[in-house]
């Protein structure tokens, strides 16, 4: 862990190359005790999970927590829907932007703070795939340049 009491143990790496992120958000998860200790052991994913306001409440759903191995017959359904846990108020407000404004609801991240399972995510928009090639030769520009100035530095 680190200074700040976080451990990350999942990332959404797609996230930021299929959508453009806006506002980020922190909201704790309501998870199962076999679900917890998966958790702990980073065996998580959320590449294919968004996050969903139904009747008031928010959900993260599609997420993939590895079944824990030795709960054997007792264990969680590992694509189950998990419930967020905001502030009304929060709740609100992003209902409105996602409905209004045709934003969608990413998962960027999960982590341990505190000891207590966190998740980031963030208000996106698609991207296009013109989108997609202009962020890669972007990227790829860049990288040319600080191979060239690392080359005259020698």
């Amino acid at each position: 862990m680190s200074s700040s009491g976080e451990k990350t143990v999942a990332k959404n790496r797609k996230a930021g190359r299929d959508y453009f992120l806006d506002d980020r958000y922190e909201a704790g998860l309501v998870l199962r005790g076999t679900e917890i200790k998966s958790v702990r052991a980073s065996q998580v994913s959320l590449t294919e999970a968004y996050v969903k306001i139904e009747n008031g409440e928010a959900w993260l759903v599609n997420a993939y927590i590895a079944p824990y191995d030795p709960a054997s017959q007792f264990n969680h359904d590992p694509r189950r829907n998990r419930k967020l846990l905001l502030h009304r108020r929060e709740i609100d407000r992003l209902e409105v932007k996602v409905h209004q404004r045709g934003f969608t609801l990413i998962p960027t991240r999960m982590y341990l703070k505190h000891h207590r399972a966190k998740l980031e995510f963030a208000l996106a928009k698609g991207k296009l795939k013109y989108d997609k090639r202009q962020a890669l030769a972007r990227k790829d520009a860049q990288r040319e340049m600080d191979r060239s100035l690392s080359r005259r530095g020698r």
